[in-house]
């Protein structure tokens, strides 16, 4: 009787974490899942029966935010902007952290750690005003540089700190046969050490494309031209542009998700290696 009350209470102490993740997941889920289902529907369907499935599932709803929102433009300013801005963060970012744990420049490594610990804590919103007359003396405002240089400045400290972390576990002696077969400085990053840091660099690309991608408040200040709008910002005025078509709406909140789920199926193996690393 005793080890059955034991089998039981240990069954049910597996049983609750997953009962309780299951609940979790539903949770992050559900808004998801009526939102792709609204898409599909009419205005008449989602204001009367908003939890039910659409009557006729309506593809028209996603032609209409593609070409009549003008969504097609702004996710396509939106996938540049992120892609590059990320790019570019994850390479300045592993030349900088090759430095900072590979090359020894006495008392300035520490400085420019703390540099970039000062700017970790620094939030982006203060940097509003001081980056808007940056770039309007430097006759940016209103082009694409005017947010690919602040995402970049913004997400160089915390790829640096990633990346170094990641520098400081590889073996020195891997460098030193690099060096004894001639390799140069730029060859021991990109040709030894990078090779062995791309599972864990893809997270950290991942980190920044989504967050530029996602990013609101200085897309919204920084480009006040319509056709350089980044789909979060162009959100809030489909809700005049779609004459409150709720079914475009959810299909534009679709698109927006898109560049995100392709993401994850496409570079999954190298998330799992990383977590398994």
């Amino acid at each position: 009787m005793k080890n059955l009350n034991m089998r039981k209470a240990s069954a049910l102490r597996g049983v609750i974490p997953h009962a309780v993740l299951v609940v979790y997941i539903g949770i992050i889920l559900f808004p998801l899942v009526w939102v792709l289902n609204s898409s599909f529907k009419t205005n008449k369907e989602i204001i009367a029966f908003p939890w039910s499935f659409p009557d006729e599932w309506l593809l028209s709803n996603y032609w209409n935010a593609w070409t009549g929102a003008h969504v097609s433009q702004y996710f396509t300013n939106s996938v540049v902007i992120s892609l590059i801005s990320a790019m570019m963060t994850l390479m300045l970012g592993t030349a900088t952290s090759f430095a900072l744990t590979r090359m020894k420049f006495p008392g300035l490594s520490k400085v420019i750690n703390r540099v970039l610990l000062l700017a970790l804590l620094v939030p982006a919103g203060s940097l509003l005003v001081p980056l808007y007359m940056l770039l309007r003396s430097m006759h940016l405002y209103n082009t694409p540089l005017a947010l690919i240089l602040p995402y970049i400045t913004v997400g160089l400290p915390l790829t640096v700190f990633m990346i170094s972390a990641f520098f400081k576990s590889i073996p020195s002696e891997l460098e030193e046969a690099g060096i004894m077969d001639g390799l140069s400085i730029y060859g021991l990053l990109w040709r030894v050490l990078v090779p062995i840091t791309v599972p864990p660099l893809i997270p950290v690309f991942m980190l920044n494309f989504l967050s530029n991608w996602n990013e609101f408040m200085m897309a919204n200040l920084f480009l006040t031209k319509e056709k350089f709008r980044t789909l979060p910002v162009s959100m809030v005025a489909f809700y005049d542009q779609l004459n409150m078509n709720y079914g475009s709406l959810c299909a534009s909140i679709m698109f927006s998700l898109i560049p995100v789920l392709l993401m994850y199926v496409i570079l999954q193996k190298r998330i799992i290696e990383c977590v398994k690393a």
